[in-house]
């Protein structure tokens, strides 16, 4: 019974966090390329200016090259795997929830759903880094086109193209992983904020620890509110993600993450950490604000068919139970009168 319980909320949290996932990324995706091409663009030379001058300007520059497809380069890796990137966020976020609780059902503590969070972000990454990869790779190629470094670098036709290039020209596997450092920098504390912010604002709104009767409104505030504080804790290491995904890996500009964060900060000062930060906190409201009530709605639609198929059980039961008592009491009396009828006779 327990391990069938436990599979149940296993499926609930892989379906919750499906749906959520692919709410978050329809909704964010366009803002997540402008961020990606202002992060990847190269420093410009002394009386130069930079490709993009701002978010807007990178926006009407690839509309106007690219066409609204543009803002959705490098949807296929991510959209491939949202399934199983928030399936295994939401699924290890609630195995320790889960190990966390006193009893079940009892709700947790922020502290407690920031290491819930933490927890998640460890597994996630590994799942992340490659398919950040990918997509960086496809959303910086028009930022880095017209830059001298870029002259005989790849030009990538879609995902399956720079996983088969990888694979086969940086390294085999290792080089679909390259980034895992930053990217374990991003996700883990990311996560812990995010998700303890949410629960700090869902209980706030509640008036306390329960938080089961919040309206859609609350959910989308905390949501919303969660994903900006995952960005305000680590954009930083995020740039120095996407710097080190892209890089040449014939001429490689960085020995490391260490090396990134100097050289970055040395040419462009604290300024340089945050490029693409505007666009990458007017997408995190939205997006993780329908990621959560995507994943909430999910929920709670898995635990009314799960309360609907007890009922439904509970009233076969009563039935067979009524219909069994029925027939007991009809053969206990056809036998009592057989008996009066039997001793009548004599």
């Amino acid at each position: 019974m327990g391990s069938t319980k436990k599979m149940a909320n296993i499926a609930k949290d892989l379906t919750a966090g499906t749906v959520g996932g692919a709410a978050q990324l329809i909704v964010g995706h366009p803002f997540d390329t402008i961020k990606v091409k202002l992060q990847s663009q190269p420093a410009p030379l002394p009386g130069q200016l930079p490709k993009y001058s701002g978010a807007i300007d990178a926006a009407k520059q690839t509309v106007a090259s690219e066409g609204l497809k543009g803002l959705y380069k490098g949807m296929g890796a991510p959209l491939a795997t949202v399934a199983a990137f928030n399936a295994v966020l939401f699924t290890v976020r609630g195995q320790m929830e889960a190990l966390l609780r006193s009893e079940p059902g009892a709700p947790l503590t922020v502290g407690q759903q920031a290491v819930c969070g933490a927890g998640a972000g460890v597994a996630v990454s590994f799942l992340a880094c490659p398919t950040e990869l990918i997509k960086c790779r496809l959303q910086a190629q028009s930022a880095l086109a017209d830059s001298a470094s870029s002259s005989g670098a790849v030009k990538y036709k879609g995902p399956m193209d720079v996983a088969r290039h990888v694979l086969k020209s940086e390294g085999g596997l290792r080089g679909l992983f390259k980034g895992l450092v930053p990217t374990l920098a991003r996700e883990v504390p990311g996560n812990a904020a995010a998700f303890g912010v949410y629960q700090a604002f869902k209980q706030y709104f509640a008036g306390g620890p329960d938080t089961s009767n919040l309206g859609s409104g609350s959910l989308l505030v905390a949501g919303g509110l969660a994903g900006a504080s995952f960005w305000l804790a680590v954009y930083p290491t995020d740039v120095v993600k996407s710097v080190i995904q892209i890089h040449d890996y014939r001429n490689p500009k960085y020995s490391g993450t260490i090396d990134a964060f100097k050289k970055i900060y040395g040419s462009e000062g604290i300024k340089g950490l945050y490029r693409g930060f505007g666009p990458a906190m007017v997408r995190s409201v939205p997006a993780n604000a329908a990621c959560f009530l995507a994943y909430e709605e999910t929920v709670l639609l898995h635990i009314n068919a799960h309360q609907s198929s007890n009922q439904k059980a509970e009233l076969r039961w009563r039935m067979k139970k009524f219909y069994y008592d029925s027939s007991s009491r009809e053969l206990q009396q056809h036998g009592l009168s057989c008996i009066f009828s039997f001793s009548e006779s004599e």
